[in-house]
């Protein structure tokens, strides 16, 4: 079984002031392709908390992926991309990259989300920008390959024939 953390940036909901929509459907979407979700939490806006939860999650449970949602943007809270190149050692750019391509078919806005993805150990860490819609297009993006680069990231070595 594969293992995965979602991790909600927003002050808003952190607060309990709004729902956690997006978190939600992360975790549900996970769930429903055979992952086990260990860990779901909300911080604030704060590159120290989401640096510390990260680095805490890779560091003692050892987790395939963890899948952020919100502060992507461009407002000066939005540090999540930030928070997470600190601690990446190698950058995936292509996924960032498809999951922007996959928004831009629903608003011209997507081009603006900074989200990155990257690896810290073994485990795959991706940015997704914070809408539920957002975030569901870009699951639909990137569930295809999770569990593959996964493996490949635990170090399989059998050629990538297949889609």
């Amino acid at each position: 079984m594969y293992t995965a953390g979602v991790l909600t940036v927003s002050d808003s909901a952190a607060r309990g002031d709004v729902r956690d929509e997006s978190g939600t459907v992360i975790r549900h979407l996970l769930e429903q392709h055979g992952y086990d979700v260990l860990l779901y939490k909300t911080v604030p806006d704060e590159v120290q908390d989401v640096i510390d939860i990260l680095i805490t999650w890779i560091d003692r449970t050892s987790l395939d992926v963890i899948v952020t949602t919100g502060g992507t943007g461009l407002s000066p809270r939005d540090i999540t991309p930030e928070a997470t190149k600190s601690i990446i050692e190698r950058k995936v750019p292509g996924i960032a990259e498809a999951i922007r391509i996959k928004g831009l078919d629903s608003t011209p806005r997507a081009m603006l989300s900074r989200g990155i993805a990257g690896v810290r150990g073994k485990t795959l860490i991706i940015n997704l920008p914070g809408s539920p819609l957002a975030v569901a297009q870009g699951m639909e993006v990137i569930l295809p390959v999770l569990k593959h680069a996964s493996d490949k990231i635990k170090g399989d070595t059998t050629p990538c024939l297949k889609i």
